[in-house]
């Protein structure tokens, strides 16, 4: 395990209304729970430049990024991390690829709570979804 904590830059990237989320990998640490889709931050970049990196590699997919929405901590057995996420909006909400995921959903904000969350994203999902019923 390195030390020190990851920057992740993460996407609360919404489309007509929907947001965008997916579901970690088999094998994986923390395989299946879903997350808000991003990456780690590398040497060099901003979290803008590396939320948009990420979502490019992964997905093929653009996005505008944003305001940053909030940061959340966390300290798993594999290391600790924190989400910055960004609210980001794409023009299109056609994935044509997938490898770091074993499948994305475009759901309705309050149907975000019907999924179990990677920890680091449940107040992130959590205070998303109180916002927008505000």
């Amino acid at each position: 395990m390195s030390d020190g904590i990851k920057q992740i830059a993460a996407g609360i990237i919404v489309y007509e209304g929907s947001v965008l989320i997916a579901q970690r990998k088999r094998g994986k640490d923390l395989e299946f729970f879903w997350e808000l889709p991003g990456g780690k931050l590398e040497a060099g970049e901003t979290l803008e430049e590396c939320l948009q990196r990420e979502l490019l590699e992964e997905l093929d997919l653009k996005v505008n990024v944003g305001s940053l929405f909030m940061r959340s901590s966390y300290e798993y057995p594999f290391g600790s991390f924190v989400i910055n996420a960004f609210l980001a909006e794409c023009t299109s909400p056609i994935i044509t690829k997938i490898c770091e995921h074993e499948q994305y959903k475009w759901v309705k904000p309050q149907e975000m709570l019907d999924y179990q969350f990677s920890p680091a994203d449940v107040p992130i999902v959590k205070a998303y979804v109180q916002s927008l019923s505000k």
